[in-house]
């Protein structure tokens, strides 16, 4: 596994798998070479050093997968792009047309802890302006208040598990809540529900697309949850 900063060029694949097999999908080579503008003999070997490094799993003929490493870079660089966007879009009023390329070219170099600063600064955002939803952050924090309580960046500890929120999930997925995200007002209409971090979530489909509802059991119990709570309920995969 490689050690130290993570290329562009490796965050760049990693980020397309990840939009595009976050829940565990099979992402093909094909589709790897149409978004990241590459031959797919070339993709094929940047495949094959991904495996090596341990970031993905790969099946020639069929696709990669991410690894529980290479998820956790996915994530974290797919957040930054996801935030960035909102941000380029919301405070500096940037044309919607020219934010994306621009998120692409200033994700890598934007540190954790600015990341941070921006995530607060926008009220923790769950979508980017595509309706995509905003990946969890990397930190060991069980809902946003407990973040903004921690004053001190340095103090700060990552976690060393990934996350899903309801809304990524597939069909006959298992996991633990183990994060909350939103303002004061969501994270108690989520508690009014007594949804909180510790319970099992057993089960989740797509309830009804036209009312973007997932009906889910946690602990047993059935929900409707509407899409914006299922953007902010992350399970631990």
């Amino acid at each position: 596994m490689a050690n130290g900063k993570i290329s562009e060029n490796i965050e760049e694949y990693l980020e397309v798998l990840y939009c595009n097999g976050s829940n565990g999908e099979q992402v093909s080579t094909t589709k790897l070479s149409d978004e990241l503008g590459i031959a797919p003999g070339s993709v094929t070997q940047m495949l094959k050093k991904l495996e090596k490094l341990g970031y993905i799993d790969y099946t020639p003929y069929k696709g990669a997968t991410l690894t529980h490493e290479g998820m956790k870079i996915a994530r974290k660089i797919t957040r930054k792009h996801r935030i960035l966007e909102k941000f380029l879009l919301d405070v500096l009023k940037v044309k919607e047309e020219n934010i994306h390329e621009q998120a692409c070219e200033m994700e890598h170099a934007l540190s954790d802890e600015a990341e941070r600063a921006l995530c607060n600064m926008l009220q923790h955002p769950d979508v980017s302006p595509d309706d995509n939803v905003i990946p969890a952050c990397n930190f060991n924090f069980e809902s946003c208040s407990q973040c903004f309580s921690q004053k001190d960046f340095d103090q700060i500890i990552n976690r060393e598990f990934n996350l899903l929120s309801i809304s990524e999930l597939t069909s006959d997925t298992e996991g633990t809540i183990s994060f909350i995200r939103g303002n004061t007002d969501l994270l108690d209409s989520i508690a009014d529900l007594n949804i909180k971090v510790g319970c099992q979530l057993n089960y989740a489909i797509n309830d009804n697309k036209d009312e973007d509802s997932y009906l889910v059991f946690i602990d047993d119990e059935e929900f409707n949850i509407p899409k914006e709570m299922a953007n902010n309920i992350f399970i631990r995969i």
